[in-house]
């Protein structure tokens, strides 16, 4: 099943299709102005070279028409991120061979003095775009290149991920069919479609579905709730926070007048998918995966606290040295795990590359994560006796205290069972001596005392010794990537500025963030 299908199938649909900016368009409206786009792109790119078209947009109507222009196959879309900057966002556009970059006057400017060479540049509001045209003579399959998306770039330089037209109609049946989704549904997308939990998670499956796409131009908490009663949305997606960042917002008696029936997306903790389903009274729904979508570990009936849930056919946590399964997880009485060097591996898709394509003009990178005929996703986890998984953080989050390995994403865990903590970063600063010293970087909901952060530490058994958090920093925002992915690499690349600092062998906290760090 190809984008191509599932757009001609909604060519003659007068149901509602795309709304936007105060934009109310059927289906048969939205597929027309796309294959206007289609034609009038198809146009202007050479044929002597790759037909990539970069789009620099934020979720407007633009946007949708631009990716139903790429389903119809006549040319790859490249989904540039409106966050990046000068030189970088020059590279993106390089990496990804872009002939054409299409632009919404707001982000013009982000192109402003950038040697783009011979890219052609398309202000989207200034072009005389055609109201329709002819489908695209074009040969079209299941594995033919829809998209280049970014990866996030929490652990590196983004990486062009090649995006299938099956990388998309298979998660938006899947979806469709595992969450129920409808035709009467209306999905509401604030999540970049630059990105994949945009494309995957919500155009996608409303593509699968004939249900109706609702943007917002990007994600605001303070207006999502209004959106979704604007809307009549009843299904959202969302990748990184956006619960949290929504849940901070005043809470009032009617939250629940909504009709959001169900939301899903990846990384939201137990806590917040647990307040965030009773607050606004719909069912929500969290899985584990990424751009590359290759490693599946699914949420099932019975998983967990602090479970991703259950391994995909194949997919098994692997020893990156020795490239043998690591052993399941061993427990004390306090539910401390006793074994992290023993069970703490890499996310693995033994049966091969699943759905990941490689990535576009990287071959070592593709490399890298095709080793040994089996895909190494860079995901830290260990897996309990019942094979249960537990995510523990990515391959950089591994630090070394005092001799012992820790992982980052258990200890976070911990830390937000404080229910004053809303969003708690872990990561590594050198140790002067030898190995890493722990910081935390908390964002709280409401004023957190020392005395009550060394008495919270103390209540907690299954927290190792080693893992009490050298510097505090309470903060106001974690730095983020445009889905929402905190970026430790700033946090580690700025200045510590603590503001507790643990004594070096003790278990008292002080505030005099002027005593000297040992930090260079």
């Amino acid at each position: 099943m190809t984008l191509r299908t599932l757009l001609e199938a909604r060519s003659e649909d007068d149901s509602p299709g795309l709304l936007a900016d105060g934009l109310a368009l059927t289906w048969r409206e939205y597929t027309a102005a796309a294959r206007g786009r289609a034609a009038a792109l198809g146009s202007v790119l050479r044929q002597d070279r790759p037909r990539h078209v970069g789009v620099l947009l934020e979720n407007t109507p633009e946007m949708a028409y631009q990716l139903a222009a790429a389903g119809y196959g006549g040319h790859v879309l490249v989904g540039l991120n409106t966050t990046r900057r000068g030189d970088a966002l020059l590279a993106d556009i390089r990496r990804a061979d872009v002939q054409v970059v299409v632009v919404e006057e707001a982000h013009a400017p982000l192109l402003a003095g950038l040697d783009l060479g011979g890219v052609t540049v398309i202000n989207a509001g200034e072009f005389a775009w055609p109201a329709d045209a002819a489908v695209p003579d074009a040969a079209v399959t299941d594995d033919s290149l829809f998209m280049l998306i970014f990866t996030s770039g929490t652990s590196g330089e983004p990486k062009a991920v090649r995006v299938t037209h099956q990388k998309i109609t298979y998660p938006g049946a899947y979806l469709t069919e595992r969450l129920g989704l409808r035709d009467d549904d209306v999905h509401y997308v604030s999540m970049p479609l630059f990105h994949s939990n945009g494309v995957m998670a919500g155009w996608g499956p409303a593509l699968c579905n004939g249900a109706t796409i609702a943007l917002a131009r990007r994600f605001s908490a303070s207006g999502f709730l209004p959106d979704v009663r604007r809307y009549g949305a009843t299904y959202a997606n969302y990748v990184g926070k956006p619960l949290a960042y929504i849940l901070a917002t005043p809470q009032t008696p009617t939250d629940a007048d909504n009709p959001l029936r169900l939301v899903f997306g990846n990384e939201a903790g137990d806590r917040d998918t647990a307040n965030f389903a009773e607050r606004f009274g719909c069912r929500v729904v969290d899985g584990f995966g990424s751009t590359e979508n290759a490693v599946v570990v699914s949420r099932v009936e019975g998983t967990p606290p602090g479970s991703l849930g259950r391994p995909g056919p194949g997919v098994a946590i692997y020893d990156s040295e020795t490239s043998t399964e690591c052993p399941p997880a061993e427990y004390d009485a306090t539910g401390a795990v006793t074994n992290l060097d023993a069970c703490v591996g890499e996310l693995v898709n033994t049966l091969g590359s699943g759905q990941f394509a490689g990535y576009y003009n990287d071959d070592a990178a593709t490399a890298e994560r095709m080793r040994g005929g089996m895909y190494w996703s860079g995901d830290l986890a260990y897996a309990d006796a019942d094979g249960w998984v537990f995510y523990a953080g990515r391959t950089a989050d591994w630090l070394r205290v005092d001799g012992e390995n820790l992982a980052a994403a258990p200890v976070e865990r911990i830390l937000l069972r404080h229910p004053d903590i809303s969003e708690a970063a872990v990561y590594a600063v050198p140790d002067p001596a030898s190995g890493d010293q722990l910081v935390v970087a908390l964002v709280t909901t409401a004023p957190l005392s020392v005395d009550a952060w060394e008495a919270f530490l103390a209540d907690q058994p299954d927290l190792s010794t080693k893992a009490w958090p050298r510097y505090v920093r309470i903060v106001d925002t974690l730095p983020r990537t445009a889905t929402n992915k905190v970026l430790k690499r700033e946090l580690q690349a700025g200045p510590l500025e603590p503001t507790w600092i643990r004594q070096e062998r003790g278990r008292s906290y002080r505030e005099d963030s002027d005593a000297g760090t040992g930090i260079a």
